[in-house]
């Protein structure tokens, strides 16, 4: 019997906790228990990380009972990110690798069925989060090109289990799957989207979005359809000042936790318009576990409800506290998550039902 213990990081919101990820091998009835209330993905890696040690050529203990912790017991676990530290305990108990050499590392990482290493959400977050903690993050190629953006941590690329474990046994020999990264900040992009330069007219709209881009206010704007009501609000991020260094850190974290390229716009304000017929989690944020909603993707940015009249009541009512507070708290039975939300509102909408009154 072996027992062997690797690090992770599990995500709630864009806090980022550490996971120890325990596996212990025993003699008795071949088994694969996972304990540490993990969600569906998570339980689902056990065959993941069986194909993907048997297509490495690495040894799996299929005639011993497996048992996988994830520690803190009462923290909720979620996506495939587990894979990896799961494979490499399994190893390290097997006696496949010295556990000593895992310690210096946090590992997040996807398996694919033959072995190879699949980006994971949450990168950015996980790497704000280690900083000055002296480990060093290994990611798979894509989520560790994001990373490395991240000031004073080391961010490391692995593209396979098998480059993983060749690096373990002989971490000086040449290895092209193992690749410490230097940090580098993107460049700040010009930005690309339309000016208030290219609009005739609407010298009070305008003098007012620039009053509002300077003050940081919310603002509404009614007029009959055709007027430029939209065009006006496409318009305003053109009048915010770039972001700075940690403010486009957070963006980018909160952009690429939702899917998105968190690199493309590097230090752009963001400008979000939701279509009227968005609920109250899509505005907010929602789901179990709880997702960031277009609020909190429109951090440092512009909130755009264009016919706002059509919007719910309870998708409006539910912005008061963001507009208030500047963070949406979400509470799900077993999960909670907290996002920063400070955006501009801006609304468009028409005087009556017909628009003409």
């Amino acid at each position: 019997m072996a027992l062997a213990q690797v690090a992770s990081r599990a995500l709630h919101g864009l806090q980022a906790s550490v996971v120890h990820v325990e596996v212990y091998t025993a003699n008795g009835l071949p088994s694969f228990v996972l304990v540490g209330l993990a969600d569906t993905e998570v339980r689902e890696a056990r065959e993941r990380v069986r194909a993907a040690l048997e297509h490495s050529g690495l040894p799996y203990p299929s005639n011993q009972r497996i048992t996988v912790n994830l520690a803190p017991a009462d923290l909720p676990k979620d996506s495939g990110r587990f894979d990896l530290p799961m494979a490499l305990g399994l190893l390290a108990a097997s006696g496949e690798l010295p556990a000593q050499a895992l310690a210096p590392f946090v590992w997040a990482g996807e398996l694919s069925l033959n072995g190879s290493l699949r980006p994971v959400a949450g990168a950015l977050a996980m790497a704000r989060a280690m900083q000055h903690s002296g480990l060093a993050l290994v990611l798979p190629p894509g989520s560790a090109e994001q990373a490395a953006v991240v000031p004073h941590v080391q961010v490391i690329r692995a593209t396979s289990l098998a480059a993983v474990v060749q690096h373990l046994r002989q971490p000086h020999a040449p290895n092209p799957g193992w690749a410490a990264l230097p940090h580098h900040t993107p460049p700040h992009t010009a930005y690309q989207g339309p000016g208030l330069h290219d609009v005739h007219g609407h010298h009070a709209a305008k003098r007012a979005l620039q009053v509002a881009a300077v003050g940081g206010h919310s603002v509404l704007m009614c007029g009959p359809p055709g007027a430029g009501k939209s065009m006006l609000a496409q318009r305003l991020p053109s009048l915010l000042p770039p972001l700075n260094p940690d403010h486009a850190l957070e963006a980018a974290a909160i952009a690429e936790l939702a899917g998105l390229n968190a690199t493309t716009q590097w230090g752009q304000p963001p400008l979000r318009a939701p279509h009227h017929s968005a609920s109250a989690a899509a505005l907010v944020g929602g789901g179990n576990p709880p997702r960031p909603g277009e609020a909190t993707l429109a951090h440092l940015g512009v909130l755009f409800l264009d016919e706002l009249p059509e919007f719910t009541r309870p998708a409006l009512e539910a912005l008061r506290e963001p507009l208030e507070t500047g963070q949406v708290r979400l509470a799900r039975a077993g999960h909670r998550a907290e996002y920063p939300a400070r955006f501009m509102l801006v609304a468009a909408m028409n005087p009556c039902p017909c628009g003409y009154h």
